[in-house]
């Protein structure tokens, strides 16, 4: 049951048949009802590409978002995982058991100490990798501020930007831009030293679907120039 306390909120007809509606559509976003489409124990399917999974020595997970828990829960119960770094909000609970995996809260909307902690965490893990290995990044909404390693700014003057555009109503993909062009790791350069291989399962919480926008693509190029963030 994904409202955990339905019961007490269900105090009448009406608040039941909402409530009811609410966690018919939560069920059906659920991470599981389309990650299972893409990956099975032996392989990965994207698109018309096929990702065998015995090809490789180790298969590890990063995953990183509002959805992380669930989608490395989900991954870690049919893949056999070595190694593992989710990333989620520190007002979440993770409902992993697989001891293989390292869990992060960390701050969301705004950055906070343990976003830098886990971004960190997840670049160095990224970087020591061996050819025969591959990674799964599962990404989905909210990484942008869950995994954060400035460029050349602190962290507070990270928060203060966050906070502006807050404010501002700047929209996503205006948001995004302005991240990838102060993060180490945003627009593609967490993966840019990056020695063996990997591919990208993303649920988009953006119009369009844009992967270079979803969590300020981490994964994906980057087309942006300093002057658009500008």
């Amino acid at each position: 049951m994904p409202i955990q306390n339905f019961k007490p909120l269900a105090t009448n007809k009406a608040k039941k048949n909402a409530l009811q509606i609410l966690e018919a559509g939560l069920t059906t976003a659920e991470p599981k009802n389309f990650l299972k489409f893409f990956i099975n124990k032996n392989e990965i399917h994207i698109g018309k590409s096929s990702i065998i999974l015995s090809n490789y020595e180790k298969i590890l997970v990063v995953s990183y978002g509002k959805a992380a828990d669930s989608m490395a829960k989900y991954v870690s119960e049919i893949v056999d995982v070595s190694q593992g770094i989710v990333v989620i909000p520190k007002y979440a609970k993770s409902c992993l058991t697989n001891k293989n995996f390292k869990v992060f809260y960390s701050g969301h909307p705004v950055p906070n100490k343990e976003s830098v902690r886990a971004g960190k965490a997840v670049l160095k893990f990224v970087n020591n990798r061996s050819n025969k290995d591959l990674i799964i990044f599962l990404i989905s909404g909210g990484g942008s501020s869950l995994i954060s390693v400035p460029d050349e700014i602190t962290l507070s003057d990270k928060k203060h930007v966050t906070k502006l555009l807050l404010q501002c109503g700047a929209t996503i993909n205006e948001f995004n831009c302005v991240r990838k062009h102060l993060s180490q790791i945003k627009g593609g350069k967490l993966v840019q030293k990056m020695n063996c291989d990997g591919c990208a399962l993303i649920m988009s919480d953006v119009v369009n679907n844009d992967i270079s926008v979803i969590s300020s693509g981490c994964t994906s190029a980057d087309s942006t120039t300093s002057s658009d963030a500008l």
